[in-house]
């Protein structure tokens, strides 16, 4: 009984927060607000402190959370290590000094304003530095610039955010009253078993989790991925919270380990639709969370530090990100972008509280002060997006996207044809992405310092993972006989903006892509079968003008009858205009480029 209690209680729950969710997210996306907002008011609505149609949003946010480690999974995804080492600088120069001067100003406003003691304003200012990785992130990938030089700043200075939730936790803990809280591990023995964590996962990825993937991509089960993708997640995650560590940075780490995979792209589009659902359920837990009778008590002074807050970080990180090189209207849209609390306040408030830095009461009051911030971020990010996409007027070198580092073409398929064409593209100096879903042939791949992806490219997910929302070539020179017009249409309408070229086997898959739209469809064997025919002409003697015109008719001859089989539908239509015993002559004296 109790289980079918708790069954009703979870269909019924479920029921009303998607719907919530999908109405409210859908009439805010509509007047161009984001899904965010839509989120967080949804949650506060059907709430405890709303309706009370739903309860448990402590316990459900919990759940949520795996939402921001699967994130940050996917964002080291994108990472490679070597790319992170060259950011470097922004992470722990600009990092650092936006969460210190943010924290300490933000400190001594709460301290001066508010009367609280030092050690309650240091616990809930230096959380207050921290920002929505949840809400920026999605936004700067949306948008593709997440591998620009404004989005590389932009995630070094959250990325920051996250290593610094270890030395914030170590600061509430020294300041703690509660005798209980002496027992626990100092400091350094945190920061140790952060550096034996993180030497731990990059061990694990190389000697573990590569070779298991190896094995998987063998066995051709994608089900298979989605079990190793989110073991993965959860497992880096699980070591670090047995550590007291912040699992989002586990995650972060585990992903960075898989960046120069070749079964990156695989796991990335079988890791994030779990992220999407997972995220929203984050956010309507959130807006559960909101503690509307704190609000409804001191409306006054929830708005005013929301706008305080928000007001301090654009102004600090605008002026910090100008410092490091970015031009004032970049510099705007990153102070704009970040300017909000983020949701690892929530976890540090709770910590301080239970420190008996600050009373529930206050927990209570600056939770519901950064979920306001949140609130703002997707009006915010609208005005940022004008400043954000601002170039230097004397940098007018800077890649657009059809320059983007994830290439400017998607070879699907490194086959001995599809090596031709990649290898073409980059002797011009185009950005290419490979995918292959044969493991011999990328390790093949590897050994000629050559970085093949593995999945599989009629998917339209796994492509929009490789880049297709910004690629202007998509060329699928995969050996499959079997696709037509029906397979390739949907990826048409995906990537309006990306030419589709094909590798047919034969003229009937040639008949079978007519219905669609191509950039190009080449014949395997088409060009290499003539080169050999050519040859075999000069072997027998025929003079070069000859050969040249024998050429030239059979060029022209198969092209009016493959256009006249697509017309007709038939390998049947044009036979004669084929060469056959005692017609060649014929024909080639007529001098009938255009057959009849």
């Amino acid at each position: 009984m109790e289980t079918t209690g708790a069954t009703d209680i979870l269909l019924s729950e479920g029921v009303i927060l998607l719907g919530a969710a999908v109405a409210f997210v859908m009439l805010f996306r509509r007047f161009g607000l984001g899904a965010v907002l839509g989120y967080l008011v949804a949650g506060a609505l059907v709430g405890p402190q709303g309706l009370g149609l739903v309860g448990g949003g402590e316990s459900k946010l919990a759940i949520a959370e795996i939402g921001i480690v699967l994130l940050l999974f996917l964002v080291g995804l994108e990472l490679h290590p070597a790319r992170l080492w060259r950011l470097k600088r922004d992470i722990f120069a600009l990092g650092l000094a936006q969460v210190v001067t943010c924290g300490c100003v933000l400190t001594a406003i709460i301290f001066y304003s508010t009367g609280f003691t030092w050690g309650a304003a240091i616990a809930l200012g230096l959380p207050l530095a921290l920002s929505s990785t949840a809400q920026v992130l999605p936004g700067l990938k949306s948008s593709g610039r997440i591998n620009s030089p404004f989005g590389e700043k932009v995630f070094s200075i959250l990325l920051f955010q996250d290593l610094s939730i270890v030395p914030l936790i170590t600061i509430i803990a020294a300041l703690s009253r509660n005798p209980a809280d002496a027992g626990g591990p100092p400091g350094w023995v945190m920061a140790g078993y952060t550096v034996a964590a993180i030497a731990g996962l990059v061990l694990a990825g190389r000697f573990i989790l590569r070779p298991l993937l190896s094995l998987v991509g063998r066995m051709g089960e994608r089900e298979l991925f989605v079990a190793v993708g989110l073991f993965t997640v959860l497992a880096a995650a699980a070591l670090m919270h047995a550590l007291h560590l912040s699992t989002a940075l586990g995650a972060f780490i585990a992903g960075v380990m898989l960046a120069d995979s070749p079964y990156r792209h695989e796991i990335e589009a079988d890791v994030e639709p779990f992220r999407s659902i997972l995220l929203g359920l984050f956010f309507l837990a959130v807006g559960m969370v909101l503690d509307l009778g704190a609000v409804i008590a001191n409306p006054l002074f929830v708005l005013s530090m929301a706008a305080i807050l928000v007001a301090t970080k654009a102004a600090i990180i605008t002026g910090l990100a100008r410092l490091f090189g970015m031009t004032w209207q970049q510099a705007l849209g990153a102070g704009l972008l970040l300017s909000q609390g983020g949701e690892f306040g929530f976890v540090l408030f709770t910590q301080a509280q239970n420190a008996l830095l600050i009373a529930p009461e206050a927990a209570s009051l600056f939770s519901a002060i950064v979920t306001f911030s949140m609130a703002t971020t997707p009006f915010l990010m609208l005005f940022a997006r004008r400043f954000e996409f601002a170039r230097d007027k004397e940098r007018h070198d800077l890649p657009g996207p059809e320059d983007a580092p994830r290439g400017s073409a998607i070879i699907v398929g490194y086959g001995r044809f599809g090596q031709t064409v990649a290898q073409m593209l980059m002797g011009h100096g185009f950005g290419v992405v490979l995918i292959d879903k044969k493991p011999a042939q990328i390790e093949v791949s590897s050994q000629f310092d050559m970085k093949v992806y593995y999945g599989d490219g009629t998917r339209i997910d796994l492509l929009r993972r490789s880049g297709a929302d910004e690629a202007r070539l998509i060329a699928f020179c995969i050996d499959d006989s079997s696709l037509d017009s029906r397979a390739l249409q949907p990826i048409a309408e995906a990537f309006p903006q990306a030419a589709i070229m094909v590798r047919a086997f034969d003229r009937r898959q040639v008949l079978a892509l007519k219905d669609i739209n191509l950039a190009g469809v080449v014949r395997e064997v088409y060009e290499s079968a003539i080169c050999m025919g050519v040859q075999a002409m000069e072997v027998l003697g025929v003079p070069p003008k000859e050969v040249e015109e024998v050429e030239r008719q059979y060029r022209d001859n198969d092209d009016q009858r493959m256009a006249l089989q697509i017309e007709h539908g038939t390998l049947l239509a044009a036979k004669d205009l084929m060469y056959r015993p005692g017609n060649g002559m014929r024909l080639l004296s007529r001098g009938d480029g255009d057959g009849a």
